[in-house]
């Protein structure tokens, strides 16, 4: 079994100090709010200040974050490492369900697709990424919005028109928030025919990279509904694989 680093630990949560308190700490400032002996946290420094990392005033030798830490974070994220778990995610859903996979995340008062797998079924549900989904019809997007706040939720909630696209469409917004909050309870959601007619999903979510994610199943409401319990087993599962445990609230759908 893997183990933490402690050196890892404590550098990371140098740098999380740094942003809480928005100013150059001394080596004996720091030591203290991180309950560190002060040779201790002088090594970490210098280590940081050596690589680049840190800065150090000349007068009062007090540190403080370079922009080096930002430049990397740049690096990484221009090519945003969420969408290659996203679609390993996807695959591993079409994997143990044979039906739809997909994964998405709310960003502006819509839905969108970070990756979709169809299906093995002849009747499948289909999706593209990059695709935006209308957040108050998606399985996805309530298992998302579940993770955050009420106020959060109503306002995503408010950002886009609320259209009806079938029958089973919900408009009314204390209908949607009510479904949220129950989302929240139980830690997933079935949304039936309420994007398309004869077209359910089931959803989980959590935190990737501290970012709230959403994994779902798609297919016909009549296979959903048959095999609700087999389905949510799977989401469970790919859900305690992709997110940190401390992470995992306990599955919601798209």
């Amino acid at each position: 079994m893997p183990t933490l680093v402690p050196a890892a630990v404590r550098t990371m949560s140098l740098f999380e100090l740094f942003a809480s308190e928005k100013r150059a700490l001394s080596n004996s400032d720091l030591a203290r709010l991180m309950g560190l002996p002060e040779s201790s946290c002088l090594d970490l420094l210098h280590t940081l200040h050596e690589q680049g990392y840190l800065i150090r005033t000349a007068r009062s030798r007090r540190f403080y974050p370079t922009a080096r830490l930002l430049a990397v974070a740049k690096e990484i994220s221009a090519s945003d490492p969420v969408y290659a778990v996203a679609s390993e995610t996807a695959e591993l859903l079409r994997d143990k369900t044979d039906e739809t996979g997909l994964v998405g995340r709310v960003e502006n008062g819509v839905v969108k697709v970070l990756a979709f797998t169809q299906g093995r079924h002849p009747l499948r549900y289909m999706q593209n990424v990059g695709d935006k989904l209308s957040l108050h019809v998606s399985a996805l997007g309530k298992a998302a919005l579940a993770l955050g706040t009420p106020e959060e939720a109503a306002r995503q909630l408010r950002l886009k028109p609320l259209k009806k696209l079938c029958q089973g469409t919900i408009t009314d917004l204390a209908l949607l928030e009510a479904q949220v909050k129950q989302t929240r309870k139980q830690g997933w959601i079935l949304v039936e025919n309420e994007g398309g007619d004869g077209l359910s999903a089931l959803a989980v979510a959590g935190y990737a990279g501290g970012e709230p994610i959403a994994l779902s199943v798609a297919g016909p409401t009549d296979r959903i509904r048959q095999n609700r319990e087999p389905y949510l087993t799977a989401l469970r599962e790919v859900q305690a694989l992709v997110f940190r445990p401390r992470d995992v609230r306990e599955p919601v759908a798209a």
